[in-house]
């Protein structure tokens, strides 16, 4: 769970600015995003496979 404090003479959109950053930062909104429509089995297990995979080649290209 996200807190945000008000700093000293702060607005109330630059609080919003800093908690939508500390959002972002903490992947709530990518989140957010990915679960507000169904997304079959299939669709998930093709996904995970494709990150897998674009982690195995940059891992192969780091050692190079």
């Amino acid at each position: 769970m996200l807190k945000i404090k008000a700093r000293t003479n702060e607005s109330v959109e630059q609080m919003l600015k800093r908690f939508k950053k500390m959002c972002e930062k903490e992947g709530i909104t990518k989140e957010m995003k990915r679960l507000s429509y169904y997304e079959k089995p299939s669709e998930r297990r093709r996904r995970r496979i494709r990150k897998a995979q674009r982690k195995e080649i940059r891992e192969s290209m780091m050692r190079r």
